[in-house]
Order: C-alpha cells, then sequence, then structure tokens
C-alpha cells in the first residue's frame, strides 16, 4: 500500500481531490463509518481505486480528511496578538472535530490507532505534522511580536490547545462557546509566555 506521507506531497488534480471527498463524506453520512469501502468511494466519486490509494493509505486517513481537515490547512489570519491566534485556532479545532462527521469518525479512527501502529505513525507524519505547522506559525508570529523572548516547541503548544477542546467533545461531551474557548486561549497564551520567559529546558 502506497505510503500517505510521500503521496499527500505530490502534485494532484483537485478535481479528483474534491471528487473523492465529497464520496467519501456522502457515504459517511449515508452508511456510517464501519460501512465506508474505497470501493465504493471510487465509484461513487468516478475515479479508480488507484487513485484514491495515491492520496490516502487507508480509510482511516481519507475519512479524517474528508470530516475534520485535509493537507492544505493553513493557520487562521493574524489577529495582532498570541492570545487572539490561539483563540481563532480554538475556533477551528472546535468546529472542525465538533461537526457531525467527525464526531463520527473519530473516535472509530481513535480506536484503530490504538490496533494499528502504522497507522499512527502515518497519521502522525501527515496530518499531525500539518498541524503542528499551523502552531509553528503562530509561535513565529508571537515571536515578532515581541511577545515571546525565546522559541517554543509547537508540539507543546498543539497538545495544549487542543487537548481540552477534544476532552471536552468526546470524554466529558461539556458544551463549548466561543467564551469558554476564548477562555482557553487565555490561559494557555498566558502559560506559554512565562514559559518562554523561563529558564531553557535542561
Amino acid at each position: 500500500m502506497p505510503d500517505s506521507g510521500q503521496q499527500l506531497g505530490r502534485p494532484r488534480d483537485s478535481h479528483i481531490d474534491h471528487a473523492v471527498l465529497a464520496a467519501a463524506r456522502g457515504l459517511l453520512a449515508e452508511v456510517g463509518y464501519s460501512r465506508v469501502t474505497m470501493d465504493a468511494t471510487a465509484a461513487r466519486a468516478g475515479v479508480g481505486k488507484a487513485a484514491i490509494y495515491r492520496r490516502f493509505g487507508s480509510k482511516a486517513e481519507l475519512l479524517f480528511a474528508a470530516s475534520v481537515h485535509d493537507m492544505s490547512i493553513e493557520p487562521p489570519p493574524d489577529t495582532g496578538s498570541l492570545r487572539g491566534d490561539l483563540h481563532a485556532l480554538a475556533r477551528l479545532i472546535h468546529e472542525r472535530l465538533g461537526n457531525p462527521l467527525a464526531r463520527q469518525v473519530t473516535p472509530a479512527l481513535m480506536a484503530e490507532m490504538v490496533r494499528s501502529p502504522e497507522l499512527a505513525a502515518r497519521l502522525q507524519q501527515t496530518f499531525v505534522a500539518q498541524q503542528r505547522a499551523d502552531f509553528a506559525a503562530l509561535l513565529e508570529r508571537a515571536e515578532r511580536r515581541g511577545e515571546l523572548p525565546r522559541p517554543l516547541d509547537p508540539a507543546l503548544a498543539h497538545l495544549l490547545l487542543s487537548g481540552p477542546v477534544f476532552m471536552a467533545l468526546f470524554a466529558f461531551q461539556d458544551p463549548v462557546d466561543d467564551t469558554v474557548l476564548g477562555e482557553i486561549a487565555s490561559v494557555i497564551a498566558a502559560g506559554l509566555v512565562a514559559r518562554s520567559a523561563g529558564p531553557a529546558p535542561g
């Protein structure tokens, strides 16, 4: 099976990309995660199954891209502050994970990752790496503004911001509105600034 980390980086026909993702979303809404197949997705999209595997290494990766985000995500526009940027990104994370299709796919994907370290590794190399690139961009902005005295690990910021939103949606089933997202962003921004101003690790 092709490696999605390599395939996702290749220039592709955007028409096929859109057709495949739209077909996957339609099937997911109609029949549910467990009954979606690559064959059915290819047939609905009007492409060969090989075209899907050139883009995604597994059904899990395809349905994550279809329901949460693909590899074309970008950081939100510059708001002028670290706290504002984190709040904007918190809104995006909540929107991506809180939609009905993502609420269906995410628990199933988590279960598959436990069973398949290879799948977990591919997701780290593709989707998670792309998410952390967005966090890196936000932290670099904060450094340029002088909010952060020294660089911080984007993986840390990623964990701190996405963790509370994920737990609220999937573990606690807590309602999360924009006020709560703003409070989360404020606490994390203050913590990151304090960490950056403190002694370097080690």
